[in-house]
């Protein structure tokens, strides 16, 4: 594309479908609403009840939701999930891995029974979708796959090791699939939120002592956020980054420079 021709409509996603994972809570909610905004339609399979709130949000942006009750990690989901997409809404062009769970203990007591439902919903589940998801967008020739990573992508993960490796493993994946898939048109990229102001968070940040610790190692002297991560998700869904593949884009507001 010359320069003279570059417009913000490399920003837009009119006439796009989007499945967003645990898309109607929390950094999810955010995700779901930033596609609509930017003109997409969304497809939301979560294990939590469909409330209204985030189809009330994207409705009011003159879009459409689609939602599923589904377990990701039950044996044949992700290829239904995405299969029911692209039959509700026409098409799979953009696929959110935006599911997650977080176990904590010591590691001395930390085990299976926390491991193993971690990596089913952080990694095994996000493997899958993205594999099913590709069949269509290699047919179509296009596609977005952004796989959501964390700080513990590149940190240790105290209290809780099967985080950081499910967040490491994201990496892993989302460079292995870029590798394969760049050759057609289907850009594979990663999301890394830093410390953010939601429910999961609330204990650390009502905590002064930890709360205080958290903040003196962000640059910006923050939290951040869930509007936050909205630019990030558009630009990572849209045309706009059409040459960026196999990166983590971080929104930490400094946390690793630190």
């Amino acid at each position: 594309m010359d320069i003279r021709d570059f417009s913000l409509e490399v920003f837009s996603l009119a006439g796009k479908n989007a499945v967003v994972t645990g898309g109607n809570t929390g950094l999810g909610q955010a995700f779901t609403l930033a596609l609509a905004k930017a003109g997409a339609d969304v497809f939301v399979p979560s294990v939590l009840d469909d409330e209204g709130t985030t189809r009330e949000l994207v409705e009011a942006e003159g879009r459409r939701m689609e939602f599923l009750h589904a377990d990701i990690t039950a044996d044949g989901a992700p290829r239904r999930v995405i299969e029911d997409c692209a039959n509700r809404l026409g098409s799979v062009d953009v696929l959110v891995n935006s599911a997650g769970i977080c176990h904590t203990a010591d590691v001395a007591d930390f085990g299976r029974e926390q491991w193993d439902p971690m990596l089913g919903v952080n990694l095994t589940a996000p493997f899958e979708l993205g594999r099913e998801a590709s069949k269509f967008m290699i047919e179509q020739r296009s596609g977005k796959i952004i796989n959501v990573a964390s700080l513990f992508s590149f940190l240790g993960g105290q209290w809780s090791p099967a985080y950081a490796a499910t967040k490491h493993g994201i990496v892993g994946f989302t460079r292995a699939y870029c590798d394969e898939l760049a050759q057609h048109n289907i850009q594979v990229n990663a999301l890394a939120p830093g410390y953010f102001a939601t429910a999961i968070t609330e204990r650390t940040r009502s905590d002064p002592e930890t709360n205080r610790r958290v903040l003196d190692h962000i640059p910006a002297g923050r939290w951040g956020e869930v509007a936050d991560l909205m630019g990030a998700t558009v630009f990572l869904a849209s045309r706009a980054s059409d040459y960026v593949n196999g990166q983590v884009l971080t929104v930490d507001g400094g946390y690793l420079t630190r």
